[in-house]
């Protein structure tokens, strides 16, 4: 094995038993027949366990829904990008010639998918544990500095979440009042949900902003309903 990829091999942790398929992780399918498209599958699946676990017992407190926006965030191909270049993939991409000219070795998805067939490699050569080793040398910092609360989605998406669900019609909103001059004006906005017989009201600098505190009051009175002893069961 070459300088380059021995090196490689020493950032990311795993000294492979078999090199060929660190070879085979490196190489698109524009440069011949053993290209790394089975392994990208593999390792898709083998990040998305890997990741899932270190959020499962980093954010023992939060629920499948924020844990899976955590987990997308985390694995999307931006972030994988990033990933592949700290690591030095573009210098030891193994691309064909007119791949290379058109500047494959940068282009984000490339190396996004590379970096997936780079772990699927290291399960193949060591099982998970080594690839679960890999994944937290590559994500561990990342996670520890991630806030769940950053990737909770708005109260608007949310209730409306909610109501579709449950098979219920979206809420409508409507500006109920305005106070102030136009420069510096305050919004009133009143939430409704037809069907149940509920409205609520939120305040604002913006309209936007009214309707997501109005949303937010809407949802804590529904989720409030979807306990035993809630309004709504009574």
């Amino acid at each position: 094995m070459d300088d380059a990829l021995a090196a490689l091999q020493r950032r990311l942790g795993h000294d492979f038993a078999d090199p060929a398929l660190l070879e085979r992780a490196l190489t698109h399918r524009s440069a011949g027949a053993a290209h790394n498209e089975r392994l990208e599958f593999l390792g898709d699946a083998v990040l998305s366990l890997a990741v899932s676990a270190m959020l499962f017992e980093r954010f023992g407190g939060s629920d499948e829904g924020d844990l899976t926006r955590v987990r997308a965030h985390l694995v999307r191909e931006d972030s994988l990008h990033r990933t592949a270049l700290a690591l030095g993939l573009p210098a030891v991409l193994r691309l064909s010639e007119g791949e290379a000219r058109g500047g494959g070795a940068s282009r984000p998805s490339i190396l996004a998918d590379a970096m997936e067939a780079v772990l699927g490699a290291v399960f193949l050569d060591a099982g998970f544990d080594a690839a679960g080793r890999v994944v937290a040398g590559l994500f561990g910092e990342l996670i520890a500095a991630t806030d769940v609360g950053a990737w909770r989605k708005d109260a608007k998406t949310e209730l409306q979440e909610w109501l579709q669900a449950r098979r219920l019609p979206v809420p409508a909103y409507r500006i109920a009042a305005t106070r102030g001059q136009a420069h510096a004006q305050t919004f009133e906005v009143e939430c409704e949900v037809t069907t149940l017989g509920l409205a609520e009201r939120g305040e604002g600098r913006s309209r936007r902003a009214a309707e997501q505190q109005a949303a937010r009051r809407m949802l804590e009175v529904l989720l409030a309903s979807d306990r035993p002893d809630g309004p709504l069961r009574r």
